[in-house]
């Protein structure tokens, strides 16, 4: 049995029974048959389904955001958030994907004639996290469904009410009953869904330690991944940067979605002429912030996914402060009932400390003073990750040059905070992994690109 915790009480919520392996196995062959129906339809029809989806995700806002703030804390406005941004992929990708997919003419060198073909593979696996449970589905089951494919999901055992939620919309928008099912099981079942024969493809959001496990496994197996892996992302506050914006923007990229977001502002490395004003208004703000109870608006903050999240996070705090790291405001573990965390801000963070090196998943945010402007892009580079960053200056198109030529991660943000945009990119290098989503790039990921040539 598989039980679902509400993190704001400690309090169980509901059990479901995990999937017998012949269930998998049917499911997944059921999976399967859908797509060689599914694949026959044209882009249009796939299309009215994807648009049926988002009104229906629409209609079913409340519902939905109430499931996912009861089983990860997610706090209600977030959560409307959520569910407006999957609605907007959704009607993005029905209009954007058949320019993006449709066949393309090539004359052949030698005077023939060939066509190049976007052919949908068959089943895609989706493995996803808890921390945006509508969110993480929506961007990649969408774009495979647009491709022509058949989408399975596991989820994250906490969010498992979400996910069947979401099933049930997805049935309730007109998608056919099998094209997008959810897999109640474990990570062994997993791994064997990997390799079943009928599943083409593997995408994973998670940590790069289950990015390596997932990859190596559908790597043996011959199937093709996306791995969309954590991150320490650097917001860099240049010495002409506006410090109002920088320091509201800073703290919005830090603790939203209670901090337990894969692209966010986790390291703050500031210049050392904006260095001290910087810290004492950041930190002033971060003060502010209050936590309670994730449906009540008056709150920031709500708690933490999972007590285990919020004990590691607690560790690398003191592991980061036992190298010389030091507690501006915050710190210290809350008493009482749910798994609720402070606004932290660490000063005099360095390189050794996990606050500098890894992935702080949680509302703690770790202050790094720069020598100068060069100096701030290579600190912000010297980390094993590489998905998003920001960059403050009054000069956007420098900020834009220093973004394109010099910052390597996967995506920038100028001047502001944010999450995913439909029409870009979202993606990673290095340890936060590989592959695209979003931007007309997902819908090209699981298929495959099929050359048909008539020779002269």
């Amino acid at each position: 049995m598989l039980t679902t915790t509400n993190p704001a009480t400690g309090e169980a919520i509901q059990s479901y029974e995990q999937f017998s392996d012949q269930q998998v196995d049917e499911t997944i062959r059921a999976c399967h048959a859908a797509f060689l129906k599914w694949k026959t339809l044209s882009y249009a029809e796939r299309g009215e389904h994807l648009q049926n989806l988002a009104q229906t995700l629409r209609d079913h806002k409340d519902e939905l955001m109430e499931t996912m703030t009861r089983e990860m804390g997610k706090l209600h406005r977030q959560g409307r958030q959520e569910i407006e941004l999957c609605a907007g992929i959704c009607e993005y990708t029905a209009q954007s994907a058949p320019e993006l997919l449709q066949d393309e003419e090539r004359e052949l060198p030698n005077g023939g004639n060939g066509l190049v073909t976007y052919s949908p593979i068959g089943v895609v696996y989706g493995i996803q996290p808890w921390n945006f449970p509508a969110y993480q589905v929506i961007r990649y089951a969408v774009a495979s469904l647009m491709a022509g494919n058949g989408v399975l999901l596991k989820h994250a055992e906490n969010v498992t009410g979400s996910a069947l939620l979401l099933e049930k919309l997805f049935q309730k928008a007109g998608l056919p009953a099998d094209i997008f099912k959810v897999l109640v099981i474990d990570h062994d079942q997993s791994d064997k869904v990997i390799e079943h024969e009928l599943v083409r493809g593997v995408t994973l959001t998670g940590s790069p330690g289950a990015g390596r496990v997932v990859a190596k496994k559908a790597g043996e197996a011959l199937k093709k991944t996306v791995m969309e892996l954590g991150s320490n992302d650097a917001y860099i506050v240049l010495s002409d940067a506006d410090l109002d914006t920088a320091v509201k923007a800073c703290v919005m990229g830090r603790v939203y979605n209670n901090g337990e977001t894969c692209v966010a502002a986790k390291r703050f490395i500031v210049v050392d002429s904006m260095y001290e004003d910087f810290r004492d208004a950041f930190v002033a703000q971060m003060q502010s912030l209050t936590y309670g109870d994730p449906t009540n608006d008056d709150y920031q903050l709500g708690p933490m996914a999972r007590k285990d999240l919020r004990d590691e996070l607690h560790e690398q705090l003191q592991k980061s402060v036992q190298k010389g790291a030091k507690i501006l405001c915050g710190g210290e573990m809350p008493d009482g009932p749910g798994y609720f965390y402070p606004a932290t801000v660490l000063d005099n963070v360095k390189p050794g400390q996990p606050a500098y090196e890894e992935e702080l998943f949680g509302p703690v945010a770790s202050l790094i003073r720069a020598k100068d402007d060069e100096d701030a892009l290579r600190i912000a580079n010297d980390s094993r990750f590489g998905l998003g960053g920001g960059i403050f200056s009054k000069n956007p198109d420098r900020a834009r040059q220093l973004a394109r030529d010099h910052f390597d991660t996967g995506m920038v943000f100028i001047n502001s905070f944010g999450l995913a945009q439909p029409n870009m990119p979202f993606g990673g290098v290095k340890d936060s992994g590989y592959g695209r989503e979003h931007g007309g790039f997902g819908v090209r990921e699981f298929v495959n690109a099929k050359a048909i040539m008539e020779l002269a």
